[in-house]
């Protein structure tokens, strides 16, 4: 046990870290998996930027933090994002707006998955950079990243393809999984060997 008073540590708006977790595994519509996929990625962001200091690498220092922040406005999102899916899907099913009110809500939460995938892939392809010029001691924490960032991206990626089951044609289920692809690339390099 580390001692840490993990009461008082902070997860979205201000809220402590264990009360976030409790949030999560409440059976409610938010958060879920959107978000808790932003957080994990902000997790993973935060590594690879504190690997970055430890680098020297300024200019990737930046960017983990911009990701980070990106991410955990990302996971705000989320919170709202499905209810206009729930809120097409409780209208009479012989509603007739019922299909296309839902498809528009479904259109509009896979934008904030992807912009989550899209962050977590870069967020790998960071950690891959900055492991190659990290010391030996700092590998497990850019592995981390590059492996928390990946997953990150899978798991959105999966979001947006499931968001989108009826418009697989839609570029955005391709732009998924070329980023869920580079993160995973972005993996392979940092974690070759193991």
């Amino acid at each position: 046990m580390s001692g840490w008073d993990t009461s008082s540590v902070s997860g979205g708006a201000g809220q402590p870290f264990a009360e976030l977790i409790e949030s999560v595994a409440e059976a409610t519509a938010a958060p879920a998996g959107g978000s808790a996929v932003a957080w994990a990625g902000a997790l993973a962001a935060a590594l690879v930027e504190m690997t970055a200091a430890f680098a020297h690498d300024s200019a990737v220092t930046v960017r983990a933090r911009e990701l980070r922040t990106e991410l955990i406005v990302g996971a705000e999102r989320e919170l709202t994002a499905y209810e206009p899916v729930l809120s097409a899907a409780r209208l009479p099913v012989e509603d007739p707006s019922r299909a296309e009110l839902l498809a528009s809500a479904l259109s509009r939460a896979s934008e904030s998955a992807l912009a989550i995938a899209h962050a977590a892939a870069e967020v790998a392809e960071l950690a891959a950079a900055v492991a190659a010029q990290s010391k030996p001691a700092l590998a497990g924490d850019a592995s981390a990243g590059a492996l928390l960032a990946e997953a990150v991206c899978r798991a959105a990626a999966r979001m947006v393809v499931i968001n989108l089951a009826d418009c697989s044609d839609d570029p955005r289920v391709a732009q998924a999984a070329a980023r869920a692809e580079s993160a995973a690339a972005a993996r392979t390099l940092v974690t070759a060997g193991l």
